[in-house]
């Protein structure tokens, strides 16, 4: 497909089929995505994929602390901002409130949004996960730079007839996945990525998010 297409069909997919994807392809979408620009040519991405036994492992473990009563994990980083003001707090609530919607989640049903939080952690079901870590040397521009890494794997996989779903919630298990996976004490794990073939069955996945037009999020000028 071209650009335009896969740009226009890419969203976060939240259910996802068994069937494999192999590593040559995932191989073939980074080194694709790695052509993406960054600072004097910085390339800060370090990124860990898993698949088959270590994926599961990696998600056994996770799914057991988090049912365990004594979940005090926490994340290296801020992600979201400590208040939210419009128009960013309609946007959450209005996807959040769609997504439980399909699924059948109502207002108050503690358990059930449990239960689908922990569906990222098993990737969506996914065959491929992928982490992303920075080393901590580096500074705010170098996060864009890998912002735009992760985007282009995620237009290059729709190439592939793939889908994914970047997920920060990765984030907050850090110190889980550093005994799987080689993620040094002076790297930050950013986040994870599901990737796989979309269960084009599944409710969550019929979900189409709202995207603000360019005339009312950018100003043009001396045209």
């Amino acid at each position: 497909m071209d650009v335009q297409e896969a740009l226009l069909s890419r969203k976060s997919m939240r259910a996802y089929l068994p069937t494999p994807v192999s590593k040559e392809t995932v191989t073939r979408i980074l080194d694709l995505s790695a052509r993406q620009a960054s600072g004097t040519n910085t390339q800060p991405w370090k990124v860990h994929v898993v698949m088959g036994d270590v994926k599961q492992k990696i998600t056994d473990e996770v799914l057991a602390v988090r049912h365990s009563g004594k979940d005090e994990h926490t994340g290296e980083f801020t992600f979201y901002p400590s208040e939210w003001t419009e128009p960013y707090l309609s946007r959450r609530r209005t996807v959040g409130f769609a997504l439980y919607d399909l699924v059948g989640i109502k207002k108050g049903e503690t358990e059930k949004m449990l239960a689908q939080h922990d569906r990222n952690f098993m990737f969506f079901d996914a065959p491929v996960g992928l982490f992303f870590a920075i080393d901590k040397i580096m500074s705010t521009g170098n996060w864009l730079d890998y912002g735009m890494f992760i985007g282009s794997i995620m237009t290059a996989a729709r190439a592939e007839g793939l889908h994914t779903c970047p997920q920060y919630a990765w984030s907050t298990y850090h110190a889980i996945l550093r005994k799987y996976l080689n993620i040094p004490d002076s790297d930050t794990l950013i986040c994870g990525l599901s990737m796989g073939h979309a269960d084009m069955s599944a409710p969550e996945n019929t979900l189409v998010t709202e995207r603000v037009p360019a005339d009312e999020f950018a100003t043009f000028y001396g045209c």
